[in-house]
């Protein structure tokens, strides 16, 4: 079986995806199809000998809908890793735009026309209205005005959210309503009712029937064809956000991921597209370069910043025969390493594939909002008619039962699980994203309402992650000029260990002596002569090689320094341990 992703183009709401589904299920040779309407993609896999990309795109298009291999199109604009994902953030970020557009006229127009339509109800109820409002508006000989000013207002509204009608009349024709027909009926029918409406009026007035014209100002509809598009379009507008932020996630992990790397090649360093890199690749990554692919050094030794991986905020070494990862940072020395994973198969990638697949996956209660909205619309839609032959059949006037029918169209459009459960899953992976934290799919973030107990390193997670000095011990010397001395050995270095040191150096305004004949001991520390004297600053591997004995005193000390998740630096000044310093990554204030 083989597993794809395809992009799917005209769903509006879960209906669709419902509907997209089961044409989709039909097809001899598929199976696990799920269908995300927020993301408008479609996963399943499938058995190559029974079924091909062209039947499921056609089985799709035969259903209503667009679709196409997810990434085909990007791939030939964007070759290099990361386009899909990349054209796919651009089209979260263009769809937050449209739809900001859409709510901001939306709410433009149908605040003056709720203020006129409202007027008499919220005078009632004591906010005052201006005479010349009054003027114009109220009254039975104002009541074409009062019912023309509405209709104007609602244009606009009905304009910019005549997708609505488009989508829903269109998948209605195809006997497969979904909500944008739930929508699109019940806005059209009551603009069309108030249309009729004014007819009335505009009859009445003409025969000098005044009660026909007040009767019919007091059964317009104008209001609520804005309100239920302007409504439904605040929810697309949270979806979209939603679906922003989440991008905005991808965004970031495609971002550690370089576009370019070294490569020798016939014994000449070339540049060359990180896509391009094939297995057995030697690479070479200087001081602040990222690494692009996975690989063993085979030349080297330096410490790389495994951060964005692991979240541990202390430089790991790495020397000849060790592993380095994709998207993580070279800090100190220039490495040279072996490919042994290269495109889609790198850690980089396959965590921007778990974080896109986790948006396309369901929630159960997601599944569940499928299935009942599939079958809502059509019952809902037969439910109004039948509501308004019975009142017909009992004796009532066309008018009222039309009435009847509006309001079970009109009430039922904001179909609380076809829209708020997919809105909630989205919103909930899009937050978590916003803050850093990677949702691995709809059904873990369903999982996680019945947490009671959470366990987390505190590497990244609870931390700043960067390391501070928190701890000062000095032996023989004052804690200035024992931070003076360590600033001074470590100007030199660009461990973090070493930034900690001299910020805390900055921010006491100390006087910090200059350094000669500097020379970093890797994975042990720095050694340099500082006011002519030899001094060090280091590990206990460094004491070592300078037979340094470590007294009992100085070892408890850094046996305590340990037990606090401290990493302890010895000074030494002419030949003797002149202090320890602790640094630690220091919790976050929202710990």
């Amino acid at each position: 079986m083989r597993k794809e992703t395809f992009n799917v183009t005209g769903m509006t709401c879960s209906a669709c995806a419902a509907r997209v589904e089961r044409a989709v299920k039909k097809m001899e040779g598929t199976a696990d199809v799920s269908v995300n309407l927020l993301t408008n993609t479609m996963t399943l896999a499938y058995d190559e000998a029974a079924a091909n990309p062209a039947a499921i795109i056609a089985a799709v298009e035969d259903a209503g809908y667009g679709a196409s291999v997810k990434g085909a199109a990007s791939a030939q604009a964007a070759p290099q890793a990361g386009g899909s994902s990349e054209a796919g953030a651009d089209t979260a970020e263009k769809e937050t735009r449209v739809m900001r557009s859409r709510l901001t006229v939306s709410i433009l127009f149908l605040l003056p026309t709720m203020y006129i339509a409202m007027s008499h109800m919220l005078a009632g109820w004591g906010i005052p209205y201006p005479a010349s409002f009054a003027d114009v508006f109220w009254g039975a000989e104002n009541a074409l005005t009062f019912a023309l000013a509405q209709f104007v207002l609602i244009l606009p509204i009905m304009y910019v959210n005549r997708a609505y009608y488009v989508n829903g009349f269109r998948n209605l024709l195809h006997g497969a309503p979904n909500m944008d027909s739930l929508v699109g009926i019940g806005s059209m029918a009551s603009a069309l009712f108030g249309v009729f409406a004014m007819f009335r009026m505009s009859w009445g007035l003409g025969h000098g029937d005044l009660a026909l014209a007040a009767e019919y100002s007091t059964n317009l509809y104008f209001e609520s064809a804005g309100m239920i598009v302007t409504l439904i379009t605040v929810g697309k507008y949270l979806e979209a956000r939603a679906k922003g932020q989440t991008t905005g996630a991808l965004k970031a992990l495609m971002q550690l991921a370089p576009a370019e790397a070294i490569v020798l090649r016939d014994g000449r360093e070339v540049t060359v597209p990180a896509a391009s890199l094939a297995l057995g690749d030697t690479v070479i990554v200087r001081p602040g370069g990222r690494i692009p692919v996975d690989g063993t050094v085979t030349e080297g030794a330096t410490s790389v910043d495994e951060s964005a991986m692991t979240g541990e905020s202390m430089p790991i070494a790495k020397t000849t025969g060790d592993t380095v990862t994709s998207g993580t940072l070279n800090i100190e020395g220039t490495i040279r390493f072996t490919a042994t994973r290269v495109g889609e198969d790198t850690t980089i990638r396959q965590l921007i594939r778990l974080v896109d697949d986790a948006s396309g996956s369901k929630a159960p209660i997601a599944r569940l909002a499928d299935r009942v909205s599939a079958v809502f619309v059509p019952v809902v839609i037969a439910l109004a008619l039948l509501a308004g032959g019975i009142w017909l059949m009992t004796g009532a006037s066309i008018e009222f039962a039309f009435s009847i029918v509006i309001s079970i169209l009109v009430i039922s459009c904001p179909c609380a699980l076809g829209l708020a459960t997919p809105v909630a899953i989205m919103v909930g992976t899009g937050r978590g994203a916003a803050h850093g934290i990677l949702i691995k799919s709809g059904e873990a973030l369903e999982t996680a309402g019945n947490i009671d107990i959470v366990l987390m390193d505190k590497t990244g997670t609870l931390t700043e992650g960067r390391p501070q000095l928190v701890s000062i011990r000095p032996i023989g010397i004052t804690a200035d000029e024992l931070i003076a001395l360590a600033a001074a050995l470590e100007a030199g270095s660009e461990h973090p260990i070493a930034a900690a040191i001299r910020s805390y150096a900055e921010r006491k305004a100390l006087d910090v002596p200059a350094a000669a004949d500097f020379q970093a001991v890797f994975g042990r520390g720095v050694r340099a002569r500082v006011a002519g004297t030899d001094c060090a600053a280091g590990n206990a591997a460094l004491l070592t090689e300078l037979g340094i004995p470590l007294s009992d005193a100085i070892a408890a000390a850094r046996a305590e320094m340990a037990e606090r998740g401290e990493t302890a630096l010895a000074v030494v000044q002419a030949g003797r341990i002149a202090g320890l310093l602790g640094v630690r990554d220091a919790e976050k204030p929202t710990s």
